[in-house]
Formats: structure tokens, sequence, C-alpha cells
């Protein structure tokens, strides 16, 4: 059974590109939109970045994202993230 280690507590997500954050050098990431609606997330290498790639969290969801150090995101709504590790 997987389990997540918890590295640093929960924040609030970015809202804008010019405010992107890499949530710590994060290479894993525990998003939680505790929120009523869809939440779109995006990624990009880093801010300012020309390609930022975009995926929909769907409302009271977890999921976990696997991203480089350097990787920044933002949300189109504040959600809860942390930075985590999986261990076994």
């Amino acid at each position: 059974m997987q389990r997540t280690k918890i590295l640093e507590n929960v924040v609030l997500t970015p809202t804008s590109v010019g405010t992107a954050s890499s949530i710590g050098s994060a290479t894993c990431l525990r998003i939680h939109n505790n929120t009523s609606g869809v939440v779109t997330v995006s990624i990009s290498a880093y801010v300012g970045a020309a390609t930022t790639n975009q995926f929909s969290l769907p409302a009271n969801s977890v999921e976990f994202l696997e991203k480089f150090p350097t990787d920044v995101i933002y949300t189109s709504s504040q959600i809860q993230v942390n930075k985590v590790a999986f261990t076994n």
C-alpha cells in the first residue's frame, strides 16, 4: 500500500501566471480542490513560459501531480496544495 508523506504545510495556490509558484521546489504535489466548482490547474516550466499545460480538477477532489522542481503552477481559483512524497 502506498502512503503519502507530507513534507510541508498546506498553502493556497496562486491564481495568475505572474505569481505562479514551484510550491517549495516540490517534485510531487497533493492538490485538493476544496471548492464547489471545477478548477483549472496550469503547469509551466517557469514563470512566463510560452507553453502551459492545463487540466481540470473536479469539485471536492484530490489529485497528485509529479513535476520537476523548477516547474511552476497556478490555478483558476485558490485551492489547497501540499508538497508531498510517496513511501512504500
